[in-house]
This record gives C-alpha cells, sequence and structure tokens, in this order.
C-alpha cells in the first residue's frame, strides 16, 4: 500500500528525527524512545524494500534483541528459516549421514571469503564462544524479517514512521536543525542519516567519505532455475569470479571482478550521490551467472528485487557534526562478505541510541557524544580491512588463488576455524575504557541468576543493569542515587560481586571485592557515564 504524505503527516519539532527505516533506524529509534525522547522516523521509500540483504545477525546483534524482549521473536524466525534450509537440502541430496538434522546446525559459523567454516571443527568449548550462547537459536535472521521483527517494536513504543518522505535540505541552527522535505519543512532537536551508503543526509552536511573504490560487482537474488543440475552447491571460482548456490532454494550470488565490472550499469554511478541505480534484471542475473560459472543455465524468474553491490569501502570522515549524525551504512560502506554490515550498523544505533538520549534528557552533556565516534570508529575501520582481505584472496588471478590455497589450509584447521568464527561473531568485539577487569569494555556474557533468570532479563526497558552479589547490597543501595537510570538486580553472593552494564550491553565495570575501593570505583563509573546522582533519591533498587 502507498502512503501519501503531507506536512501535517510529520512533526515539526521532536527532539531527534531520523532518517531511514532499515534496521539501524529501527533499533536507534526504538532504543531513543526507551530513553524519553520524542523521535520520529523518515524514509524515502513508500514500501519495505523488497531487495534481498543480510542472510542472518551476528552475536551482540542477537544480544541487543534479546535485552529488549525481542529474543522469542527472532527464535521463530530461525526455526522458520531452518525449515527452509532442511527443505533445500533434501531438494539438493545435501543431508548428513542417517538423516534429521544435526545438532550443531543452529551454530552459525558464516564464511572467510566464501570458505564456509565447519561447525565440527570449531572449539564451541572457547570461553568467548561458549559464554555467549544464550543466543544461539536466534542468529538467522535475514534482513527483511528482522525489519518486521524490529517495525512491530518501535510501533509498541508509540515511535512513528514517515514513508514517503525524502530529505532535501539542512541547516544545522546550533540550537536544533531546520529540514527540508517533500512534506514540507521541519524543525528538530538532533538529525541522525541512518540512509544509507548513498546517504542524503551525509552529503547535505557536507561530511568527507573517503576510501577505496571498488573492482568487483556482485549479485543477489533468489531465481527459479531451468536447469540446476548445471550448478554446484556451494561456492565456486573461477578465473571470471565466483558464485554460490544455496543454501535456500533458487539463492544465488555471483562475483565479479574486473573488465566485467565495468560493463554493468552500477559502475558509472557511485555510492556517493548521482542518480538511482537501475533495477537489476533476470537478463543481467543470467549472464552474471553464466559468465562465472562457465555453463549457458537459464534462470526463467526472480523473486522479489535482486541486489547489486560493490566493494566499495569508504568510512565517514566523521560520524557528526554538530547536531548531526550518522550511523549505520551512512557512516561506513564494505562488501557484504563476512555478514558485518548489518549487524555493525546495529552497534552504531545501540551505542548512540542511550547517548543521544541521555544527552536529549538533560543528565549527560553534550560531550558524552564524542565518545560515539570515538568508540565505534575502530571497530569500523577493522570491519573495512576484514572485507578487504576477502577480496584479496578471491580475484580469479593466480596469485590470489595461491594465497586461497594458504588460507583455506589455516581454516581447516581447528584454531583457525574457531578463531575466524569468533571474529564473524563478533565475540570478541571491545571498546577501549578504563579498569584492569578483562571483561571491562566487552559485551557482556550470559550470566544467569540464582531465580533462573538470566541478567539481558531485566533489561528489557532500556538503561543501565547493576548486578550485585554482595552480601548486604552495597552496590544497589548506591545506585539507588540513579534510579531511572539504574537498575539494580540482586542475586546472591558470588565472584564477581558487581556487574555494571551500558544501556548498549557494554560492560562499564567489575569487582570482584566489596571493599570501600570497589565502592569508590563504582560511583565514578557511575558518575562518569550515567551522569550526576539525582538530589534525593526516593526509589529502592529494582530487583
Amino acid at each position: 500500500m502507498n502512503i501519501d504524505v503531507n506536512q501535517n503527516d510529520v512533526n515539526q519539532n521532536v527532539d531527534v528525527t531520523v532518517v531511514g527505516a532499515g534496521p539501524v533506524g529501527l533499533v536507534l529509534a526504538a532504543e531513543l524512545a526507551l530513553s524519553g525522547a520524542t523521535v520520529q522516523v523518515l524514509e524515502r521509500l513508500a514500501e519495505p524494500a523488497e531487495a534481498m540483504k543480510a542472510g542472518s545477525i551476528n552475536v551482540p546483534t542477537a544480544e541487543a534483541l534479546d535485552r529488549r524482549g525481542l529474543l522469542p521473536a527472532a527464535e521463530s524466525v530461525q526455526r522458520e528459516m531452518l525449515e527452509r534450509l532442511g527443505s533445500f537440502a533434501r531438494m539438493t541430496g545435501d543431508q548428513r549421514p542417517g538423516g534429521g538434522r544435526p545438532a550443531r546446525e543452529s551454530r552459525f559459523t558464516g564464511h572467510f571469503a566464501g570458505m564456509v567454516l565447519d561447525a565440527d571443527l570449531v572449539d564451541w568449548s572457547d570461553a568467548d564462544l561458549a559464554t555467549h550462547a544464550a543466543v544461539d537459536g536466534a542468529r538467522l535472521v535475514p534482513q527483511r524479517e528482522l525489519e518486521e521483527l524490529l517495525a512491530d517494536h518501535v510501533a509498541r513504543l508509540g515511535v512513528p514512521v514517515r514513508r514517503g518522505v525524502e530529505v532535501t535540505t539542512l541547516e544545522d541552527t546550533d540550537d536544533g536543525v531546520l529540514v527540508g522535505t517533500t512534506a514540507g519543512t521541519l524543525r528538530t532537536g538532533w538529525l541522525v542519516g541512518c540512509d544509507g551508503g548513498r546517504s542524503t543526509v551525509r552529503r547535505l552536511a557536507g561530511i568527507d567519505f573517503p576510501g577505496t573504490d571498488p573492482e568487483l560487482t556482485g549479485h543477489l537474488a533468489v531465481a527459479d532455475i531451468a536447469d540446476p543440475e548445471k550448478l554446484a552447491n556451494g561456492w565456486v571460482w573461477s578465473t571470471r569470479g565466483a558464485y554460490r548456490y544455496g543454501p535456500q532454494p533458487g539463492r544465488l550470488v555471483t562475483v565479479e571482478f574486473g573488465s566485467a565490472s565495468t560493463d554493468l550499469p552500477h559502475a558509472r554511478l557511485r555510492s556517493r550521490g548521482g542518480t538511482p541505480m537501475p533495477p537489476v534484471t533476470l537478463e543481467e542475473l543470467q549472464t552474471s551467472l553464466r559468465r562465472v560459472s562457465g555453463t549457458d543455465v537459464t534462470l526463467t524468474a526472480l523473486h522479489g528485487a535482486a541486489t547489486r553491490w560493490t566493494d566499495n569501502a569508504r568510512q565517514a570522515a566523521t560520524y557528526r557534526s554538530g547536531r548531526v549524525l550518522l550511523a549505520g551504512d551512512a557512516a561506513h560502506v564494505h562488501s557484504p562478505f563476512g555478514g558485518q554490515g548489518l549487524n555493525l550498523g546495529v552497534g552504531d544505533a545501540m551505542n548512540l541510541g542511550w547517548k543521544l538520549g541521555a544527552v536529549v534528557a538533560g543528565w549527560a552533556p553534550e560531550g558524552l557524544l564524542d565518545t560515539y565516534d570515538a568508540e565505534r570508529r575502530p571497530l569500523g575501520a577493522w570491519v573495512l580491512d576484514w572485507t578487504r582481505a576477502q577480496i584479496g584472496v578471491m580475484r580469479g588471478d593466480a596469485k590470489s588463488a595461491a594465497l586461497r590455497e594458504v588460507v583455506a589450509d589455516l581454516l581447516s584447521t581447528r584454531d583457525g576455524t574457531t578463531y575466524a568464527v569468533k571474529k564473524i561473531s563478533g565475540v570478541t568485539q571491545r571498546i577501549d575504557l578504563p579498569g584492569g577487569h578483562p571483561l571491562v569494555g566487552r559485551y557482556v556474557p550470559d550470566v544467569w541468576l540464582t531465580n533462573g533468570s538470566r541478567l539481558a532479563d531485566h533489561g528489557h526497558r532500556g538503561g543501565f543493569l547493576l548486578l550485585d552479589r554482595t552480601p548486604d547490597g552495597t552496590f544497589a543501595r548506591l545506585s539507588a542515587a540513579w534510579a531511572g537510570r539504574v537498575s539494580s538486580v540482586i542475586d546472591e553472593h558470588a565472584t564477581p560481586t558487581g556487574v555494571l552494564v551500558r544501556p548498549d550491553g557494554v560492560v562499564a565495570w567489575v569487582s570482584d571485592t566489596t571493599d570501600v575501593a570497589a565502592v569508590t570505583g563504582l560511583e565514578a563509573v557511575l558518575r562518569g557515564w550515567a551522569g550526576a546522582p539525582s538530589p534525593s533519591p526516593e526509589h529502592a533498587p529494582m530487583g
């Protein structure tokens, strides 16, 4: 259904306007709403995009859903996806001896440069993997289903999503942003561009987007194939590129390097602006597949909109310019190898959401927003290099083929596969925070409480979580001065005795003791991240 939007449909004065209703924009809007900010989402497209994109999520993204009470919905999506994969396996004869589904099928591994990582080689007892296993049943969530899940989430929070509205101008007035749109002019306290790699917000804000130019063209689609027996199931390389058939019925990926890319329509366009790219046609996809497979395979129909992509790798010169901020692909673009893009953007949204919400609420200074760029930029730079490295071993030349053999050998070992899976899953991500405990700066691991719940179950309303395992509730009493910002969860005495988790799931403080130094340290961290305490706390800590 097309949505006609007029000026009355767009809020004229809100705390934050988010541009882009993809997963990043929706997560950000939800986090802002949980912090008490008034927020609206503007989306250029009148209907959700049908193009195929990411096929799964990593551990930090799944844990972000878990902390907001969305784990059951994500698990339901994965069960449905596994049924589809099982159907495809039966259709192609790719079944395990003895039949049935392997016990570790839900343990997503991913691939590096098309080399699928064998789950049987992974050391699942590795501490990083074993302590982030509660969301194993919610990893196989494609982007389209994730957007539906998040759309329901923001609707429950009362966040309006205005479709069919395009941003045309912006002016940062120091105390707000004037935004010109196709539905009229609005004023907003802050403007966040979550509008993709060709971000209008980034361009209008004058933020540079340096990086490396593309050298490949990729396609992702689901198609009807007249003669699927001509294709191998899995990744196949040739001097012309690579392709993958599966793991879902009709799912195709093609990758072409070099001169073949320059003949395609997108090669004349730039990710930094320009006219919209033409849609992928059946003929374009079939031609690409025939080139890289060396067969005369015939495609008869496309299901939904196919996707065209490149290895264009760029990162915004800054994630913030005054009252304009960027998140997701608006801040960084790269090839989809390794499935990092969607997850990197959700991490941006989780990091920025509570910080911008704190500034809007008035209990944190604007300087808190500087930590957004400082914390997320290094991870974005790593992802760009992680994807560039995969391009280096995927080319069709002899040197890259030799390098691919070396990497394949490394990935056929237990240590090599475990290393790659940990990187892809995101369990080793860390930001540089003060504190000597190894958990500080990491995403909080699975923490089971004596009442049978998990610490994540207490984070559905957002805010900081403080786990207090002192014999007399010492840490919880201290945190009562931050009521409304910090929720205390009291558990039986154990080590660590206290853990403070930021709203984005990052551990800010850990103590193994209950002495004065621990109390002093907690107070300092609370003041640093959660602002000044309330003058006269009146609420008891929440358990």
